[in-house]
């Protein structure tokens, strides 16, 4: 077997695949399927500071090689995830990533603050969400803004820092270098991409919010170009996501620059996709003599 072990931000884990946020709860419904100690790490649901109800639905439609979502963080807030999620957590062998969302800069340090004391291994902050501060607007669409926040967060904690980058920017490295230089430990990319479905029968949006995050095999090449161009301007680690459906798709990934992956919208058509993806990265390696799946980062050899 391989050494399927990996590093990140100074966090080792014992293979690369870990369930992307929101899109595996907090893992209490996978425990009949397997041991959530199979994981490399588990991101959990994204927490925000206060309980959020979330968007009004329809908030979930299917799409080609895809999925469209506007759930809306919808979450109990960061005092039942400390007291209820987290101990069980902590109990299942494997790492945990907290995500974490605010509306302004200092929710999102105060959110920090409040779980530096806790077991979580990381701290995954999302900017992606809008900024009521600024408009409305994404912290992660402008390279001021996200620094900032980055800077406000890193300074609230003493837990590795991993930023969840938005594809929905110009030049998503120029944000990537921004955070770097505000104290970022990983980088998380992509998050989904801003995407709109019509019901031409009622010629009303799919989704009640008009507009949701696309995410699936569809976006796969976009994750992939967008993990090799942030790897190649960063010299901090990269945590590759974004229509991971297999092995291959995980191998590839790693090869672009990912030190490991987190798998998402696969895990709504199979709950059992995290897992097939390790064993199959396990027998890829073997197949391939490669001893350290380690190896394989950031291999691959442009034209």
């Amino acid at each position: 077997m391989a050494d399927l072990r990996v590093t990140l931000a100074g966090v080792e884990f014992k293979n690369p695949v870990i369930p992307a946020s929101g899109t595996y709860g907090y893992g209490r419904e996978y425990e009949a399927l397997y041991p959530l100690s199979k994981l490399g790490g588990i991101s959990v649901k994204g927490t925000t500071l206060h309980e959020r109800t979330g968007n009004l639905p329809p908030r979930i439609a299917e799409t080609p090689m895809g999925m469209l979502n506007s759930v809306g963080l919808q979450n109990g807030g960061s005092d039942k995830f400390i007291r209820y999620e987290l101990p069980n957590l902590l109990t299942k062998d494997t790492r945990i990533v907290a995500n974490i969302a605010g509306s302004t800069v200092e929710e999102c340090a105060e959110l920090a603050a409040k779980l530096d004391p806790t077991g979580v291994d990381m701290i995954e902050l999302n900017i992606s969400c809008p900024n009521v501060k600024q408009g409305g607007a994404a912290f992660g669409t402008d390279c001021t803004v996200a620094a900032a926040v980055t800077k406000a967060v890193r300074q609230a904690t003493k837990k590795p820092l991993m930023v969840k980058l938005s594809p929905n920017v110009t030049s998503i490295t120029d944000i990537a270098k921004s955070v770097e230089a505000a104290g970022a430990d990983a980088l998380s990319l992509i998050n989904t991409l801003l995407g709109m479905r019509i019901d031409i029968r009622t010629r009303r949006p799919v989704l009640h919010n008009n507009v949701g995050g696309l995410s699936g095999p569809a976006v796969f090449p976009v994750a992939v170009r967008m993990v090799w161009q942030v790897t190649n301007a960063v010299s901090i680690p990269v945590c590759g996501m974004g229509g991971i459906s297999s092995a291959e798709d995980a191998i590839e990934m790693m090869m672009a620059g990912a030190q490991a992956v987190q798998v998402g919208a696969a895990i709504f058509r199979d709950p059992y996709a995290p897992v097939k993806i390790i064993d199959g990265m396990d027998e890829w390696c073997d197949r391939n003599g490669v001893k350290s799946i380690s190896e394989i980062v950031g291999t691959v050899k442009p034209w």
